[in-house]
């Protein structure tokens, strides 16, 4: 099965970045791929929470929902927008991943669950629990010969919603991002390599990439990697792009029978703190 990870640098305004992801999935479907995968916040990377409100559209008849379904089902093949932002009725919002079958109808939604609330050096603070509330449930679905785990950037630094994913039956996992420049160069490869070895899973990340409208800088550098932790295929820059590698569940249960992390982990009590 070919499987497609989508860069782009989005922007503010979501009908453009809508006009910016049609071709780029139509080349991913040229390439024979049966999924693809766009970044976080594909729809609107916003400057601000004011911002936000102002062009965030319901989950309920979502224009450029809409509009990704029916490409979906033009190109006869699954595609996973990795993010939108979703009003919800507290005044924050849900960053939102939705998975549309090759027919154009929602198969799986996906809340992101940890929210990035960082300091790092050189850049402003990010607080990302000030706009969005984190999604309490962990999501999979069908994917063809493959069940595929739902994850969205920041939770790549959990290792615990890989593992459960795992267990309960995934062999891809999807990590669409939007990752700084700084936390890229220094954990991005690792990460994401590790979440593949730790689970014997496919991991597939689809990024954000280059100086958005926003103010921001994305690294880039959508990756597909091997159940063995071997990068199969990489964007090896920060411009859009389309990354296309084959995969094989075969390779799943080869890795997961020569190492099985899995059915060997153990629960134990860990030491409580004295003092």
């Amino acid at each position: 099965m070919k499987i497609a990870a989508i860069q782009m640098c989005s922007g503010l305004d979501p009908a453009a970045n809508l006009a910016a992801l049609k071709p780029l999935l139509a080349e991913a479907a040229g390439q024979g791929a049966r999924y693809a995968l766009t970044p976080e916040v594909t729809m609107i990377f916003p400057e601000n929470r004011d911002q936000l409100k102002s062009v965030a559209a319901p989950f309920e008849g979502h224009p450029q929902l809409a509009a990704v379904g029916a490409l979906a089902r033009q190109h006869a093949m699954h595609v996973h927008i990795g993010s939108l932002p979703i009003p919800l009725e507290d005044g924050r919002f849900a960053n939102r991943s939705v998975l549309f079958g090759p027919d154009g109808a929602q198969r799986a939604t996906y809340d992101k669950i940890h929210l990035f609330d960082a300091d790092i050096a050189g850049l402003n603070a990010y607080r990302e629990s000030a706009t969005y509330k984190g999604g309490d449930n962990a999501v999979m679905a069908p994917l063809d010969e493959f069940t595929l785990g739902f994850s969205i950037c920041y939770d790549m630094r959990f290792p615990r919603l890989y593992n459960a994913l795992a267990n309960a039956g995934a062999s891809l996992m999807a990590v669409p991002a939007a990752f700084t420049v700084p936390t890229g160069q220094a954990h991005w490869h690792v990460l994401l390599r590790a979440r593949a070895i730790e689970t014997g899973s496919y991991v597939i990340a689809a990024a954000q990439g280059g100086s958005h409208a926003n103010g921001r800088a994305t690294y880039g550098h959508s990756l597909i990697i091997d159940p063995w932790g071997k990068v199969i295929a990489e964007l090896d820059h920060d411009r859009p792009g389309v990354l296309v590698a084959e995969i094989d569940p075969g390779a799943v249960a080869e890795a997961r029978r020569r190492v099985p992390a899995l059915a060997n982990a153990r629960d134990f009590a860990a030491p409580g703190l004295h003092g």
